[in-house]
């Protein structure tokens, strides 16, 4: 399933020449938009890209391989066993790339015109430095609703309550082929893709870009896969998590016990009232257990996200149906140009 042809059009890892820009994009019921933005991928990147689209389970308008040839581009489009969600059917297209292709540059982005193609040329010029290992869109302008901005004020506050950190970027990245070597090993990258891109230890410079519009139809993000998506952010720094939460609990709990204690004091000295004693007892009793269930739920999590070790191989081409590729044609960087 995952020989790629050992052509000029489509380098793979025997080749010499690497492909000038991989774009990887995942698509999920938004056919329109997608073939929109291949469109204007052709138009806006400075060298023909080739396209990387993972169809994420889509069953009423899944994208064919017609959207990418009919666009002037060449590419392929991985059709997903199932619907995996966001986050794993990039991962899902990082792995493939990584372990088939081979490209100066790569390119994640959404598909449903948000992140703009004339965004890219930036990002690939802050890439080209050879400071950076990656360099993400950093969000200038954004164009969502009022509800969306207001949750995502809240979601990176608590983000940073709880991990210590900023995050002020989404999937839009432009990577190096060793940068995306690298995220294909992590088991991080299909649990957050950009949280793991933190955690990676990667060389990551910023750009600012504006937020642009859908082309078409409506998000399929409702409220719970926001919130879903940003906890899942969260438990990328599980360990950094654990930390946080095991001091808050090691704080609540010896506050817990020299209340105790004070209760018990009380009694002794005959200043509690009837009934007091025995329900200020239960409740530093009860805020003692939370605050060890607590810690013990977060080590649970932290030592879930450790352990799980990378998709494999073989594990990957059980996750994808099959592999649709444009008819074979000659990239730029092929000819020498």
């Amino acid at each position: 399933m995952f020989t790629v042809p050992q052509s000029p059009a489509v380098p793979g890892k025997g080749t010499v020449e690497p492909l000038d820009l991989i774009i990887i994009m995942p698509v999920y019921e938004d056919q329109e938009s997608a073939s929109i933005l291949i469109k204007n991928l052709a138009a806006e990147c400075p060298n023909p890209p080739y396209i990387i689209a993972v169809e994420d389970g889509s069953v009423r308008n899944p994208l064919p391989i017609s959207a990418i040839s009919d666009a002037g581009l060449s590419g392929e489009v991985i059709y997903l066993a199932r619907n995996m969600g966001h986050q794993r059917a990039i991962a899902a297209g990082v792995a493939y790339v990584a372990a088939n292709l081979n490209a100066k540059a790569i390119v994640i982005m959404d598909s449903d015109g948000e992140d703009q193609p004339q965004s890219i040329p930036p990002l690939l010029e802050e890439l080209s430095k050879g400071s950076n290992d990656a360099v993400v869109a950093e969000r200038r302008k954004r164009s969502e609703t009022l509800g969306f901005r207001t949750f995502y004020i809240v979601y990176r506050f608590f983000f940073k309550m709880m991990t210590g950190r900023v995050i002020r970027f989404g999937n839009f990245t432009a990577l190096s082929m060793r940068s995306i070597k690298r995220l294909a090993a992590m088991q991080e990258l299909w649990v957050h893709v950009a949280a793991s891109l933190m955690v990676s230890r990667l060389r990551v410079g910023k750009v600012a870009t504006d937020r642009g519009k859908r082309y078409a139809g409506r998000s399929q993000m409702n409220f719970v896969s926001l919130a879903l998506h940003g906890l899942r952010s969260i438990m990328v720094f599980a360990e950094d998590v654990l930390v946080r939460v095991g001091l808050f609990c090691v704080v609540l709990a010896a506050i817990s016990i020299a209340l105790l204690g004070l209760s018990v004091t009380l009694k002794t000295v005959g200043f509690a009232t009837p009934g007091w004693f025995s329900i200020a007892v239960g409740i530093l009793l009860l805020i003692l257990m939370q605050a060890g269930v607590l810690t013990f739920v977060t080590l649970m999590i932290s030592g879930l996200i450790r352990s799980a070790p990378p998709v494999t191989r073989t594990e990957l081409e059980a996750l994808i149906d099959r592999v649709e590729r444009t008819p074979v044609r000659v990239p730029v960087s092929a000819l020498g140009s």
